[in-house]
């Protein structure tokens, strides 16, 4: 654990040289240091444009507790854990886990290498059904794994957990499933998914398969609404990386909307739920 702590601190030493190392997720502008890691980790100090760095998302709520979520630049997001009393305390809360994730981010433990992908491949057949030899088949899961793997050796675990949670989605919304009847192979729908972010094209047409699915099961957006923020809820209270359970959430509200021309009562009174179970209340309004 020391050998640890000394190197999180050779990093911000690094990257903050004007940071006191042994106090900076205590610092109550963390959130400047966020942004200044951030910035000098993408230009190496070069000027850039604010809104190409964190963004921040506080939850509209007219008391408190309050909660805030962060997004960086590759798409990873945190939410503050504590229960806040002010906007600005839950906005340095999220800010230090998400400083503690990029800080430690950068150790070389957290890159994708030979070794990383040998053990990775070794418990994916331990916990599933598949061998070691699947690696070598690409029509396989493991197959498929081994290639993501492959494709994506010297990246960090943070890079990795954004491309995966484009997959992942893609398998919560059925598309994959809806690749394979197509005949398109694992390699393509990695390779074009792995080159291209998750965007509002692609949120928008996850949430008309969802109007599709609740014309022929009505009701079904709102249980996977309700079950999303719970999930959404538990990992923000875990101090998680939260971006796949946003992104379930912000789809399904999406086709809610949609469908329904507004928010149902349903999921106001979910939302609420989760926020008395976690401290915290959902439906965000964007704070820059």
């Amino acid at each position: 654990m020391d050998s640890v702590l000394e190197s999180l601190e050779e990093i911000v030493s690094r990257v903050l040289p004007n940071t006191d190392s042994s106090s900076v997720f205590k610092d109550l502008n963390v959130v400047g240091m966020l942004h200044e890691f951030w910035k000098r980790k993408q230009t190496g100090g070069v000027l850039v444009r604010p809104e190409s760095l964190v963004v921040y998302e506080c939850v509209s709520s007219p008391s408190p507790p309050f909660v805030c979520y962060v997004t960086l630049p590759g798409g990873s997001c945190f939410g503050n854990f504590q229960c806040c009393l002010t906007k600005a305390e839950a906005r340095r809360d999220a800010a230090r886990i998400a400083l503690m994730n990029s800080v430690f981010n950068e150790l070389p433990s957290r890159r994708i290498t030979q070794e990383f992908i040998s053990r990775s491949l070794q418990e994916a057949a331990t916990t599933t059904s598949g061998s070691l030899g699947d690696a070598r088949d690409p029509s396989t899961s493991i197959g498929a794994y081994c290639f993501m793997l492959e494709s994506n050796k010297g990246k960090t675990m943070l890079e990795f957990q954004e491309i995966m949670t484009v997959f992942q989605l893609l398998h919560w919304n059925g598309s994959l499933k809806v690749f394979r009847e197509r005949k398109c192979s694992r390699q393509e729908v990695i390779s074009y998914y792995s080159q291209h972010r998750l965007d509002e094209y692609t949120r928008s047409h996850m949430a008309l398969d969802w109007i599709s699915k609740e014309q022929e099961t009505p009701g079904l957006i709102s249980h996977e609404l309700q079950l999303a923020l719970k999930e959404l809820g538990q990992a923000c209270k875990a101090g998680r990386e939260l971006r796949f359970y946003k992104e379930k959430k912000e789809i399904l509200s999406l086709a809610s909307s949609q469908m329904y021309g507004e928010e149902t009562a349903t999921t106001c009174n979910g939302e609420q739920s989760v926020c008395d179970a976690q401290g915290t209340e959902p439906n965000s309004n964007k704070q820059p």
